[in-house]
């Protein structure tokens, strides 16, 4: 694997490939000892221009574990905020012998743009690019909803025909366009429910059913209910009236969990904003998968970079 960019263009056996590594890595993390020597000597850079928390630490654990050299990179109080180009800045990792760039980037696009320039010799990895895609996010969330569904015998399975819904801020999530298309590859059904506002202008051409009623959806006892996040930060004008309202019609609240099949798997990637698009009850019951998510995601990020650094790193995108 050259570059992990996108889910869309990831195939079906590298997708299943890419799941089952991180099985044998998650296997090694009940081990006593953690840590793999597998990218000893190897340098990963996280370069974050956008604030994280989650995402950061996970992909820093996951090096860590892999005994890979780690180099953390902020925007803030760098040379970025002083009005260095992407491209200067990719040289000056490629010039420190970075042999990976984690990176997330506020544009859509900018780590394809940093993969295909010619700047950098290093492996790229997307960690979140605008309202683009996340594909590590929803690589974990696969992984999360394949162990919940087949448990020890989850090697080598697919979510073939699972029904898989996604709720709320489908407009400004990069996490969902990531999940339809790795969902849509591995055999799921996605429907998406939202309000017409906060859909996209245009998804003819995703693998999905799209639905404003989240209960008439659920009355059809989904296998998964995944949550998203109102991203207020990135909204400039009134998508919905208000949040009780947006509670009221498309939040996951207790009267709905109430009513939810006890095999219905219960998703948020985070941070969640309980008692809008979540309830208390709903985010710790035994049926959601909030805390199993971030521990998948080392994981699964851990195979991300065995992939990338030791594996056939084909000129992929």
């Amino acid at each position: 694997m050259r570059h992990l960019l996108s889910t869309k263009t990831l195939g079906y056996d590298e997708a299943i490939g890419l799941l089952d590594v991180a099985e044998d890595m998650a296997a090694t993390q009940q081990r006593e000892v953690k840590k793999l020597p597998t990218l000893r000597g190897k340098a990963v850079v996280n370069l974050f221009f956008e604030d994280s928390t989650r995402t950061r630490i996970s992909f820093e654990a996951a090096a860590k574990r892999l005994s890979a050299d780690v180099i953390n990179f902020s925007a803030k109080g760098s040379s970025v905020s002083k009005g260095e180009s992407l491209k200067d800045t990719a040289q000056t990792l490629e010039a420190m012998g970075a042999d990976a760039v984690v990176i997330r980037h506020s544009a859509s696009g900018a780590p394809r743009t940093l993969a295909s320039s010619g700047w950098i010799s290093a492996g790229v990895l997307n960690a979140g690019d605008g309202t683009h895609e996340h594909p590590t996010q929803a690589l974990l969330d696969a992984f999360t909803m394949r162990k919940r569904a087949h448990g020890s015998a989850s090697r080598a399975r697919d979510l073939n025909g699972m029904h898989v819904v996604i709720v709320g801020d489908i407009l400004h999530s990069r996490v969902v366009r990531s999940n339809v298309w790795l969902l849509s590859t591995l055999g799921a059904h996605v429907t998406l429910v939202a309000p017409p506002t906060l859909l996209p202008v245009d998804v003819s051409g995703w693998p999905v059913r799209i639905s404003y009623d989240l209960d008439e959806v659920l009355r059809g006892e989904p296998d998964v209910v995944m949550l998203l996040r109102i991203q207020s930060e990135r909204m400039h004008d009134a998508f919905f009236p208000n949040s009780r309202e947006y509670s009221r019609r498309w939040g996951l609240d207790d009267a709905r969990f109430a009513r939810l099949p006890q095999s219905t798997i219960v998703m948020h990637p985070g941070p969640m904003n309980r008692g809008l698009e979540i309830s208390s009850l709903a985010a710790d019951s035994v049926q959601s998968t909030v805390r199993e998510q971030v521990t998948n995601g080392v994981s699964v990020r851990m195979a991300a970079l065995y992939l990338l650094l030791s594996g056939d790193r084909e000129d992929s995108l």
